[in-house]
């Protein structure tokens, strides 16, 4: 445990009602009713979760009723997605089914001077 580095699993028995956060990489093999915000999220074959997913990075391979927000995201072929996804790198295995829309992470937009504070400042 010297490493620092921590991951938790939820069993293919759990079922969990309620939002996660966790700053450490998640295992789920159980089913999740609430939105996960996680560092790393792998989802096995037999898990649902119903709600959004936020993750650094995400390898999903269950099911899942809710947005996702990734930046590095794999959906495996036995995954099936019902809802938006955004993300930064994308893989997808042929087969896997997703019914939403798929759309690269938002840049922040950098923030223009308006022209008025630049002739105040003259």
């Amino acid at each position: 445990m010297g490493s620092g580095s921590t991951f938790s699993v939820i069993g293919a028995d759990v079922v969990i009602k309620g939002d996660i956060a966790a700053t450490a990489d998640l295992h789920v093999d159980g089913t999740i009713e609430g939105d996960i915000k996680c560092a790393s999220l792998v989802q096995g074959e037999a898990s649902n979760i119903h709600g959004a997913v936020v993750a650094e990075s995400a390898r999903l391979a269950g099911r899942v009723t809710g947005s996702i927000t990734a930046r590095e995201l794999v959906i495996l072929k036995s995954a099936i997605i019902e809802g938006d996804v955004h993300y930064d790198a994308l893989t997808i295995e042929q087969g896997a089914q997703v019914d939403g829309r798929f759309a690269p992470n938002a840049r922040q937009p950098v923030k223009a001077v308006p022209p008025a504070s630049i002739e105040a400042a003259e």
